[in-house]
């Protein structure tokens, strides 16, 4: 599988200095799309929403640094293999304009052998579930397109 990423121009801040935020669509062992459901906090942006796995890029880091870095901090593991499917401008729809560069990756465990470290709690999907569930910002649109890219891993036939 190895590691896709991004053109380096993409990294180059945009003139207006939007934040980057590096995010994993993350798949288990049987191929379920692994989310977790944001914090029930007034204060904090799409609270009680489900998310993917990631966060804001630092200073001086590249997004593939961050999602390592994020991903270790959420879920306690560390992510070895990962593949690039796109950059996202968002300019409305979100709590502030934001670069989101998405990857997309598979680990060997489920959902119950996890130990989630932020967030209410930890879920698996197949993509038939996607409707069930209410996305933070533009993440619903996101998986969307993911979707019609084809890339979902196919289910694991366990018979």
């Amino acid at each position: 599988m190895g590691v896709s990423q991004p053109d380096r121009n993409e990294y180059r801040e945009p003139a207006s200095r939007m934040k980057q935020i590096a995010m994993v669509l993350l798949f288990d062992r049987h191929r379920r799309l692994l989310v977790y459901l944001r914090d029930d906090k007034p204060d904090i942006p799409f609270p009680n929403h489900w998310d993917f796995f990631g966060g804001h890029v630092e200073a001086g880091e590249t997004p593939e640094a961050a999602l390592v870095r994020e991903v270790k901090e959420e879920l306690g593991i560390d992510l070895e293999q990962w593949n690039f499917f796109r950059r996202y401008v968002c300019t409305e729809g979100d709590a502030y304009p934001n670069v989101k560069y998405l990857y997309w990756a598979k680990i060997d465990k489920i959902a119950e052998e996890l130990t989630l470290y932020e967030g209410q709690r930890l879920s698996s999907i197949a993509p038939a579930q996607r409707s069930e569930l209410k996305f933070a910002n533009i993440l619903g649109q996101v998986l969307e397109d993911f979707i019609a890219s084809k890339l979902w891993p196919p289910p694991v036939d366990n018979f």
